[in-house]
C-alpha cells in the first residue's frame, strides 16, 4: 500500500544520474519536493511524462518545488536517457538493492520488477501532502501536481 497523505515521507538517499547522492532530507525545511516515481527509461509513456515535466519545469521552481524522479533503472541508463530527452533534474536510480525506496513508498510492482506510476508532494517538513498512484500503462496529469504545489 502506498504511503498515505499525512504520514511522514520515508527518507532515503539514492545516486542521480552523475552519481552523486541525492537525500530526501536535504530539502527538509528547505523546498517541497515533488517525487515521482516511473517503470523506466526509454519507454513511451515515460519519455512522454518526464519530457512534459521538462518542458514545464519553472512551475516547480517557481513554487519553491524540487522535482525528483526515481526509475529502478542504473545510473548508467539515466545518465544516456537524460542527456537524450535534454532532462534537466535529478533522475534517481533504485537499481540496488533492487526497488528498496519504491518499496518504501509501496509503488513496486513485484511482478513487474518495477515501480508503478506514483507521485507524492512532500511540503518542506517532509509531510506527504498529495499523491496519486497510476498503473503502468496510464499517465499523469502535471496540472494535478502543480494544483496540489498551490495549495501547500
Amino acid at each position: 500500500m502506498a504511503i498515505q497523505v499525512g504520514e511522514k515521507a520515508p527518507d532515503f538517499e539514492l545516486k542521480d544520474n552523475h552519481g552523486r547522492a541525492v537525500r530526501l532530507s536535504d530539502f527538509r525545511g528547505r523546498k517541497n519536493v515533488v517525487l515521482l516515481f516511473y517503470p523506466f527509461a526509454f519507454t513511451g509513456v515515460c519519455t512522454g511524462e518526464l519530457c512534459e515535466l521538462r518542458d514545464n519545469l519553472p512551475q516547480f521552481s517557481d513554487r519553491d518545488t524540487e522535482l525528483l524522479a526515481v526509475s529502478n533503472d542504473s545510473i548508467h541508463t539515466l545518465r544516456v536517457f537524460a542527456e537524450q530527452e535534454n532532462l534537466d533534474y535529478p533522475l534517481l536510480s533504485d537499481f540496488w538493492p533492487h526497488g528498496n525506496v519504491s518499496r518504501a513508498y509501496g509503488v513496486f510492482d513485484e511482478d513487474k520488477g518495477c515501480a508503478v506510476r506514483g507521485t507524492f508532494v512532500i511540503d518542506k517538513e517532509g509531510v506527504v501532502r498529495w499523491t496519486v498512484v497510476n498503473g503502468l500503462p496510464d499517465a499523469r496529469d502535471l496540472n494535478a501536481y502543480v494544483k496540489a504545489l498551490d495549495s501547500l
